[in-house]
């Protein structure tokens, strides 16, 4: 064959299954290819689908099927398109998964399932993805999780569970996610981590926890996260941290517990933390910390302590001096002020000296 009859056939092949494509794109879709002519992105987004289409086009690589509604997904749902990489379903009416439904999809990069009515996630339906590295559960009503749930994503890197109806992570909730590397569980209404909740999640690297209903941490709850580098625990309703809440987090960078009812902190809960540049305690109620819990940071570039109630007494000396000596930003500092007592309110922290500060039974 010469090679310009192996064009010609080539060409020929290729029309062929583009025409195929063609003839199984969705009526009400628009079927495009991209990168190469083995690929198609197919677009069903708004286009009033009640239910997953049965007919794809076999070389569909990326799938948008968002805010229609659809209300369930059946069983094999994407057979047909062995090399499909993403699906967005997001703000659909999903309430039930068949826990076959992603069988075979082995090449599944993205799976989006934001904004739907899903309250349960079926036991090992995700076992087939072994490729899966980002899935998006924000806003169902999620609001229990088993280990199986999540069995077989051992690359999955990215999952989002914000503003679902959990309430309590469990033992070993997320084991089978060992490259997992962001976990995002804000917006729940979490009361109570398991002291084994997050075993197996060594690569973790961020975890939020914002906005939920916390009001301990139970000691150690952190010590498998030992890549953790950002932990955010802003909004929630701790009033206090035991000395080993924190421990294990020796490559924490970023720590964030703005607008909670810490009351006091014990001297050596941030021991640990060595690296640790920015720390929040903002919009909390505490009244005094000492300077040396900060003084062992070397890398701290902000710190947080503004709309706390200070009071200004012999027990804040160090605070004042080791704020006179770092480097480090306190931001913002003229917002650092005494809230007792009476003859000191409103004075800003910065500008007290040390022989202002003293205790009732001073002279």
């Amino acid at each position: 064959m010469t090679v310009e009859m192996q064009r010609v056939t080539w060409g020929l092949l290729v029309l062929v299954w583009t025409l195929q494509a063609v003839e199984s794109c969705p009526n009400v879709c628009k079927c495009s290819q991209k990168i190469s002519p083995e690929k198609s992105e197919v677009n069903c987004h708004k286009r009033g689908f009640r239910a997953f289409p049965s007919q794809l086009p076999p070389d569909a690589w990326i799938l948008k099927l968002g805010e229609n509604g659809i209300t369930d997904l059946k069983a094999n749902a994407l057979r047909s398109t062995p090399r499909i990489e993403s699906v967005n379903l997001e703000r659909n009416a999903i309430k039930s998964i068949h826990p076959q439904a992603f069988s075979g999809a082995k090449q599944l990069m993205l799976l989006n399932l934001y904004g739907n009515h899903i309250s349960s996630l079926p036991p090992r339906g995700f076992q087939d993805l072994l490729n899966l590295r980002f899935l998006m559960l924000g806003q169902n009503q999620i609001g229990v999780l088993k280990a199986d749930m999540f069995a077989g994503l051992r690359n999955l890197s990215d999952l989002d569970l914000p503003l679902n109806a959990l309430t309590v992570l469990p033992n070993n909730a997320f084991s089978p996610l060992i490259a997992l590397k962001v976990l995002d569980l804000s917006l729940n209404r979490i009361q109570k981590i398991s002291p084994k909740a997050f075993t197996g999640l060594r690569q973790l690297m961020f975890l939020n926890l914002d906005n939920n209903s916390l009001r301990t941490i139970p000691a150690g709850a952190f010590r498998q996260l030992r890549s953790l580098e950002m932990l955010v625990l802003d909004n929630n309703l701790l009033s206090t941290l035991s000395p080993s809440a924190l421990d294990g987090l020796d490559n924490l960078q970023e720590l964030y517990l703005r607008n909670n009812e810490l009351e006091q902190l014990p001297p050596d809960v941030f021991r640990s933390m060595a690296k640790l540049s920015q720390l929040a305690l903002s919009g909390n109620r505490l009244k005094t910390v000492g300077g040396n819990m900060f003084a062992h940071m070397p890398d701290l570039k902000k710190l947080h302590l503004h709309d706390n109630p200070w009071h200004c007494d012999c027990h804040l000396i160090s605070l004042v001096q080791w704020m006179g000596q770092t480097n480090t930003t306190i931001s913002p500092r003229d917002a650092l002020r005494c809230a007792s007592p009476e003859v000191l309110r409103k004075k800003s922290l910065s500008s007290l000296p040390a022989d202002s500060l003293l205790c009732s039974s001073e002279p």
